[in-house]
């Protein structure tokens, strides 16, 4: 057990995780060079494409020291988008220290410091790298500066490495080995290990990745999952190379997978704790959390006779995302769908992109929209996830929304375009603080609904992409929420509803009017957009008819005989009105998404 080492690496998006991680595995032969390609733990073509790591990915390397020794490195590489926050804090906590890797050409950004915190709460081991220090731009002093005012540490401890080069991985090998504690736990203690991944596989069914704190695991063994009680039998453990290698035993320390058959997703819950059903630990390691959803969008396909085809997808994508939750939904507008909550924005474009591509479904998303708590005269709590559970405005006494913290870090220039646009979403300054000349910290409160849309777009716009943005969660707070109805020809589109703050209800409502006068194609009869909030219209638009010049075939003659032609028209489109359907095409509710563009 001394010679195990387990360590993650933690950084801001884009300071080169994946890369450090490909370079540790070819210079201690994990990986034959045939094998290598870049990111190679990612094993997704989204994650190759986008460049980003999804799923959490765990591998076991082999380290002969200079001292002679042979040691187990267990490398868990963990994503860096706040939408995966609780995952990477699971995986950290599977670990007994962590790189902290900070690009040289960028410093210090806002999910840096977050993923710090998350390993000091961790009481993990912190040896910090500079990495991408062949970069022409790299700022290797002023970078050490930033590092030794954030964590205190000695000038001498700093690594400095890069990740394209292989330059200075050996040095990174060392200090792991010599810095990182080895793990401590009792083998003879009962079974205790933490989950922190699974992954599904359509011949084994699921496969969970796990890390033993106290006590072993055997192949026959009958395991127990502690926070949904069931038991199942091992029939394979094992730890992971890049393949996965079957063992007899995975002993206390070390990192491994096991598969029980389990076909069900969501009996698998990261941050479980896993234990012998004979000889049950008495408690459960702490920090397990449900997993909750914060941004919910209805998910339907475009071809209603496709839905039994979408569910069958979406069964299959539960199986390699738990996240992901689903329940049946109706609308008027586009029939049989799903309602679905993500854990934010950037894991439903993923969620999209993946039905897109891998079970080649083409669906329409209704507005993003987050979960709201309605308190009703009676003094119940009712949950809103979507417009049409709102309940009577004349029942509610209060509606909350949640809030989040964000952390923005960026140059001072452009503290004005930041601040113009978090108090226009209604956030409020808690705290600005300089942490060098060049880069200042901007910690705003804001509700969690401006920032679903598009927010991150534009803060990157406003700065030029020189600001990093990172947000947790703060609880709910009272809020003026109302629901807000789209109207066409009196009739409601259940599709277009979307719950917003009164005071941006007005403006919202006019400028989705204006845009589906653009988009709706023109009857034969006037259509009347509206926008209402209860009964009270706050906006509207008219599309004018198509008119049929009904009369060119009189030349000349009597005028009374036009005007005849024309009121028989007349009473034809008064007719036509009242029983006319207005077809809403596809591009009216993505329109709704891109409206300040």
């Amino acid at each position: 057990m001394k010679n195990i080492r387990n360590f993650c690496i933690i950084a801001h998006i884009d300071h080169g995780k994946s890369t450090l991680a490909d370079r540790l595995l070819q210079s201690t032969n994990t990986i034959s060079d045939r094998e290598m390609m870049d990111q190679v733990l990612d094993d997704m073509d989204l994650e190759r494409e986008k460049g980003i790591t999804i799923k959490s990915h765990a591998i076991q390397i082999n380290y002969k020291h200079t001292d002679g020794q042979e040691y187990i490195l267990n490398l868990i590489d963990t994503p860096g988008h706040v939408d995966f926050s609780y995952e990477v804090s699971r995986a950290l906590a599977a670990c007994e220290g962590c790189l902290l890797l900070v690009d040289a050409t960028q410093g210090i950004q806002a999910q840096t410091i977050s993923n710090l915190y998350l390993a000091i709460d961790n009481d993990l081991e912190i040896i910090p790298v500079i990495n991408k220090i062949d970069m022409d731009g790299a700022m290797i002093e002023e970078v050490e500066d930033q590092i030794i005012d954030l964590i205190g540490c000695k000038r001498e401890e700093i690594l400095h490495a890069s990740g394209r080069t292989g330059l200075g991985v050996e040095k990174v090998l060392d200090a792991i080995v010599n810095r990182i504690p080895a793990p401590t736990g009792n083998p003879d203690a009962p079974l205790q290990a933490l989950i922190f991944d699974s992954v599904f596989n359509s011949f084994r069914g699921i496969i969970v990745y796990y890390r033993i704190l106290n006590g072993s695991i055997k192949k026959g063994d009958n395991v127990k999952f502690v926070s949904t009680s069931q038991e199942y039998g091992a029939d394979e453990v094992g730890i992971l190379k890049l393949k996965m290698t079957e063992k007899n035993e995975v002993k206390c320390g070390d990192v491994g997978y096991i598969i029980t058959g389990i076909k069900n997703a969501k009996e698998v819950k990261v941050g479980d704790t896993i234990t012998l059903a004979a000889n049950p630990t008495q408690e459960a390691i702490k920090g397990f959390e449900e997993v909750k959803p914060m941004v919910f969008a209805g998910i339907f396909p475009v071809n209603t006779d496709e839905f039994e085809e979408l569910r069958d997808c979406m069964d299959k994508l539960q199986l390699n995302d738990a996240s992901l939750t689903y329940e049946l939904e109706t609308s008027q507008a586009l029939g049989f769908g799903f309602r679905c909550g993500f854990l934010g924005m950037l894991h439903m474009e993923i969620i999209q992109e993946r039905l897109e591509r891998e079970f080649d479904q083409t669906v329409i998303t209704t507005v993003p929209n987050v979960s709201f708590i309605a308190y009703t005269t009676k003094d119940e709590k009712i949950i809103v996830n979507n417009p049409t559970e709102f309940p009577d405005p004349v029942k509610t006494e209060r509606i909350e929304e949640p809030f989040i913290k964000a952390q923005i870090i960026t140059k001072p220039e452009y503290i004005g375009n930041i601040m113009t646009l978090c108090l226009g979403k209604r956030g409020i300054l808690i705290n600005q603080s300089y942490l060098t000349q060049t880069r200042v910290e901007l910690i705003f409160e804001m509700p969690l609904t401006e920032i679903v849309f598009d927010f991150y777009d534009k803060l990157k716009s406003q700065t030029r992409g020189y600001a990093s943005f990172d947000y947790h969660p703060i609880g709910y707070r009272d809020s003026d929420i109302v629901k807000m109805d789209i109207l066409l020809n009196g009739d409601k589109v259940d599709a277009l509803s979307a719950l917003i703050h009164r005071g941006r209800a007005q403006d919202f409502g006019r400028k989705l009017c204006e845009k589906l006068k653009e988009l709706l194609p023109r009857q034969q009869f006037q259509i009347a957009i509206q926008a209402a909030i209860g009964a009270k219209v706050v906006a509207r638009e008219n599309i004018s008819a198509m008119r049929k010049d009904v009369t060119a075939k009189c030349y000349g003659g009597d005028i009374s005989r036009k005007r005849k032609l024309l009121e028989k028209q007349k009473e034809g489109k008064k007719r036509m009105r009242q029983i006319g359907n207005v077809e809403v095409p596809q591009e009216a509710f993505l329109a709704v998404l891109k409206l300040d563009d």
